[in-house]
């Protein structure tokens, strides 16, 4: 029932889920997830024509969905998104935190707008969303769920400005978790490792852009090393639904974490040796830069390539890596 002006007279009878960069890969996936759990979700994400893909593919399947195209770096657009959120559903049970981007190559090839890139979708994304959806979620003693990453509990080489961003995540979410449970809400810090979800498509990579596409194409598409994304999400929503503080994804993202705990010096030194095998910085300073590309804009995969990844270039067109290009 709604009054003369649309909005919510009461709540929705069904929780209502928010889930932040859900166009394409792993979010599009938590949101279905959800959906399928009997959530209403509301979607978001920077580009309207990948979220208007996505939305469609969710009502498909019966889920009461709402897009709303925001840029959740922008305290203003966080906050116009859970307005509209309770706008259409009057409640807020669970917030996913899910935005993100990827950043390829050596730090010396990566310029300071890159870093800040990082640190305003994965860092101030989930700060102004969280903030904003605070109220909701209080009212409904509700949950969130921070998608943070293996790159914030240990450094991955070529990867710097994502491992920085997704630090600093990690440590908000953690903050957050010891102090929201005073305001009657749980937190779960998920840090999946590498996953199979098509994302290298519109990954960006610097320097020399062909060579990091294909090292980290081949890393994403190794089953010993990525996971299946549908399971992914699967793991991650059951962990959150249960209350758990913490779920971290994949066999080598689990030992990855437990070691450098343990052995910080020996995992910085494996890091270290594992960067060696990794492509050269382009030699470009300052100005002279190149800013970075985004996978599929880097020229054609060799043969032999294009069949070892095949897992990965399946997932791209599943879940909607082809129809929300970077």
């Amino acid at each position: 029932m709604t009054d003369p002006h649309g909005s919510a007279r009461h709540a929705a009878p069904r929780p209502v889920a928010l889930v932040t960069g859900a166009s394409r890969g792993l979010g599009f996936l938590l949101a279905r997830e959800l959906g399928d759990r009997g959530y209403d979700v509301a979607i978001c994400a920077r580009s309207g024509d990948g979220l208007s893909t996505a939305r469609d593919d969710l009502a498909r399947q019966g889920i009461d969905v709402l897009a709303v195209e925001a840029d959740v770096g922008d305290a203003a657009d966080a906050a116009r998104l859970v307005a509209e959120v309770e706008h259409r559903f009057g409640r807020l049970d669970l917030l996913v935190t899910n935005a993100g981007i990827i950043q390829v190559g050596a730090a010396a090839d990566m310029r300071a707008q890159d870093h800040a890139q990082a640190m305003d979708v994965m860092f101030w994304g989930t700060l102004h969303t969280v903030q904003a959806a605070l109220p909701l979620l209080r009212r409904r003693h509700g949950r969130v769920l921070a998608v943070t990453s293996i790159g914030g509990k240990l450094p991955a080489p070529h990867l710097l400005p994502y491992t920085a961003a997704k630090h600093a995540a990690v440590g908000y979410a953690e903050g957050l978790q010891v102090e929201a449970a005073r305001l009657g809400i749980g937190v779960t810090v998920a840090v999946p490792g590498l996953m199979r979800t098509g994302s290298t498509r519109n990954a960006l990579f610097a320097g020399n852009r062909a060579a990091e596409n294909r090292w980290f194409t081949l890393a994403a598409s190794t089953p010993v090393l990525s996971m299946d994304a549908e399971r992914a999400a699967r793991r991650l929503i059951n962990a959150t639904v249960r209350g758990r503080p913490e779920v971290v994804l994949t066999p080598a993202a689990k030992i990855g974490v437990r070691a450098h705990a343990l052995a910080p010096g020996l995992t910085l030194r494996a890091a270290a040796a594992a960067e060696r095998l990794l492509p050269r910085p382009s030699g470009a300073h300052g100005d002279e830069r190149p800013g970075p590309l985004p996978g599929h804009a880097t020229g054609r995969q060799p043969t032999w390539l294009r069949r070892l990844t095949r897992l990965d270039r399946d997932a791209a067109h599943r879940w909607h890596e082809f129809d929300d290009p970077a």
